[in-house]
């Protein structure tokens, strides 16, 4: 049976002598004084309560930090910071005394624990719970924060979130948010700023304190509805110009397998088959995960030569870069790649409508044009098919894939 510790607050069996956590005698009249435990005993720290350590080799008058844990790394490491008000001890038990006087209520840090902190926490609860693709999303409109990152969370005005959804950029690039990132981003603080309020971590939640502006809703929803194919000049020009400029063939890749931008950047060397001539990829819904696409004929060479360029920079990804200012080889993300499509369209003065996704509409337009399968086309782009019997009955051969895709000219 459990019973409480009248020290610290904590279980302890009703057999115990003294408490594990504290010390605390729980029978003084069954214990002796010769076997009563020295004061000045180290007590064990259970998981997750924090971390002392002494610093030595320093003529302290408090040489014991106490630091309490308000997170975990990828990798599980737990992340620490310093026990606030008072992080240092003279004694170590008067450090581990602190430190249960806190796990009697862990959200005292709230004072203190940064925006970092908080999208840390609220991420171990709600990745699990959502999408591969709205799990990208958030990630994606988190880097655009960073001025934040070390800000504490009790500080965060409207103010701030508005900094970052229009002048927010990602590291080594100077790229401001999109409309629907800047969704992204108000969505973002909306939903981790419910869940400080939750835990008492906050007072309020500013980011709910605004709305959208009818202006940015209105380019979301023509963004959003606006992607437009390639004209056969716009088409012949790109071709053109393949062996001059960098990053063309991306675009004519796109133009040829209908992948998105974001499934692209992402295909492994080792999704690609060369003796089938297919890549596999995909991301967002159950019917564009993980499908085989052709590869048509007119893009294998410029597949050949990524594919060459990747095993010289030592990468996994079929797509990469190495950034001027470090030098470091990266592969591409949906950032970069609209970057670059923004470059080549001034450079080659393409229609300035045309956005990153508009390789996928000029494949869905081509595709209709040449009377490619309708199935066929769902197949590869990754579109959600609703016929029972092409869904569930219906095996296609990759072959019949192959030679639907081959009509596109």
């Amino acid at each position: 049976m459990l019973i409480t510790c009248s020290e610290c607050g904590l279980q302890v069996s009703d057999k115990a002598f003294i408490c594990p956590h504290c010390g605390y005698p729980m029978k003084p009249e069954i214990i002796s004084k010769t076997n009563r435990i020295s004061t000045n005993k180290r007590k064990r720290l259970p998981n997750g309560f924090g971390q002392i350590s002494e610093i030595k080799k320093r003529n302290l008058r408090k040489p014991f930090r106490a630091m309490v844990t308000v997170g975990k790394t990828d990798t599980g490491r737990p992340i620490s910071k310093p026990l606030q008000p008072i992080s240092y001890f003279a004694t170590y038990n008067e450090a581990y005394s602190a430190l249960v006087e806190y796990n009697k209520n862990p959200y005292d840090l709230s004072r203190t624990i940064t925006v970092r902190e908080l999208y840390e926490k609220w991420m171990e609860e709600y990745l699990p719970t959502i999408s591969e693709s709205a799990a990208y999303a958030v990630k994606r409109a988190w880097k655009y924060c960073s001025n934040v990152y070390d800000m504490r969370a009790v500080d965060i005005r409207v103010r701030h979130v508005k900094g970052c959804m229009e002048y927010g950029h990602l590291p080594d690039s100077d790229a401001f948010p999109s409309a629907r990132t800047k969704n992204d981003i108000k969505t973002l603080f909306n939903q981790m700023f419910d869940y400080a309020l939750e835990y008492e971590l906050v007072e309020k939640n500013y980011a709910r304190s605004f709305t959208l502006s009818d202006e940015l809703i209105e380019e979301i929803t023509t963004t959003k509805n606006s992607h437009i194919p390639f004209t056969a000049e716009e088409m012949e020009l790109l071709w053109k110009n393949v062996n001059e400029i960098k990053d063309i063939d991306m675009i004519l890749i796109q133009s040829y397998s209908g992948w998105r931008p974001q499934e692209l950047s992402l295909i492994k060397l080792s999704e690609i088959d060369f003796e089938q001539w297919i890549f596999v990829g995909g991301m967002k819904t159950a019917a564009g995960k993980n499908r085989k696409v052709p590869i048509h004929t007119k893009i294998r060479e410029l597949i050949k030569r990524r594919c060459e360029e990747a095993r010289m920079l030592n990468s996994e990804y079929l797509f990469n870069t190495v950034l001027k200012k470090s030098g470091k080889i990266r592969h591409y993300t949906y950032a970069l790649y609209q970057k670059r499509f923004a470059e080549i369209k001034q450079i080659l003065n393409l229609d300035t409508n045309h956005r990153p996704h508009d390789g996928r509409k000029h494949f869905v337009t081509m595709a209709k044009k040449y009377h490619v399968d309708e199935y066929a086309i769902k197949y590869i782009v990754g579109h959600k098919i609703t016929d029972i019997t092409e869904k569930t009955y219906t095996k296609r051969e990759l072959s019949w894939l192959q030679e639907e895709i081959e009509k596109i000219q």
